[in-house]
């Protein structure tokens, strides 16, 4: 037995319609060429599927196991062909973010609960395995969104300027170079840098400041959670560097002194990483207009 999709709207159109005529205008055919239809799908079930002596028409035993499949079936398929629809139209598909970034969770979450609302039919995610693999994992579509301020040059992947931040230095509001109008260099070789927990290259006091320096702190230590690193500064355990939109509601806070580094101040770049031919995509273009906003919000706080 050789079953279409029209099989099983035809079974459910006449069932509903209570006759061929009233169906045969549900499916926008003509009753003939319903009729004919029914007698062919009856051929090859060898079997009647609708009692047609009764008035409406019934389903006979073999007709109900038919309307039964149809029930089944129908609403996934009516419903697969609107995610496809929506797919093409740009209102759906997925969106699984890799963050190189810690500290970037500050803004992110507002930003995604305004995307969601926009975007409700979008599949959202965020992959925090691949945090250190997330360029490749990219590449390799387990992603479709990073998140990093390290643009390199890849065929097939796109690095889009989001926005530019600056990293500063952070102490307890009683430590010796809380005097200072800016930090230098110099400043952290007597110092415990407390920074997330990840290496070097991608940390910004390192690669814009100590490393061309050649200066070495007096220790390192990483620490998962901002908050964590915030208290053991207070705590006088060290020193720190984080970006400025994590910082707006401690500026005024008397336990920390927040200060630029260098006279000229640390200047970095945000960047989104998405697949050439995802960056036309409508809901990719709005994640990156809100993550263009939300963190200006923080810096300005």
């Amino acid at each position: 037995m050789y079953l279409e999709f029209r099989h099983l709207r035809t079974i459910r159109a006449i069932h509903e319609a209570g006759g061929l005529a009233r169906a045969a205008d549900m499916l926008n055919i003509t009753q003939s060429a319903l009729s004919h239809q029914v007698k062919g799908l009856e051929e090859q079930v060898g079997m009647e599927l609708f009692q047609r002596r009764s008035k409406p028409m019934k389903l006979s035993p073999a007709g109900m196991k038919l309307l039964r499949l149809a029930e089944r079936i129908l609403p996934e398929i009516s419903a697969v062909e609107e995610e496809f629809r929506a797919m093409q139209s740009g209102r759906s598909g997925r969106m699984h973010i890799a963050i190189e970034c810690h500290a970037c969770f500050d803004w992110l979450f507002p930003v995604l609960d305004g995307f969601r609302s926009a975007w409700p039919e979008v599949d959202v995610d965020i992959r925090m395995r691949l945090a250190f693999d997330a360029i490749e994992a990219l590449r390799r579509e387990e992603v479709d969104f990073v998140i990093s301020s390290d643009p390199v040059s890849l065929p097939g992947v796109t690095f889009t300027p989001l926005f530019d931040y600056e990293p500063m230095f952070v102490c307890a509001a009683n430590h010796p170079l809380a005097d200072r109008t800016w930090i230098e260099a110099e400043d952290f070789a007597e110092e415990v840098v407390l920074h997330y927990p990840v290496e070097r290259a991608k940390l910004d006091i390192f690669t814009q400041l100590l490393t061309p320096a050649r200066v070495e702190p007096r220790g390192t230590r990483g620490v998962e959670l901002t908050e964590v690193i915030l208290m053991l500064v207070a705590a006088g355990r060290g020193v720190t560097v984080l970006p400025d939109w994590v910082l707006g509601k401690y500026r005024s806070n008397p336990d920390y002194a927040v200060r630029p580094i260098t006279e000229a101040g640390l200047n970095k770049r945000m960047y989104a990483a998405t697949r050439d031919e995802d960056v036309s995509k409508p809901f990719i273009a709005h994640m990156m207009r809100l993550a263009r906003t939300e963190p200006v919000k923080l810096q300005r706080a």
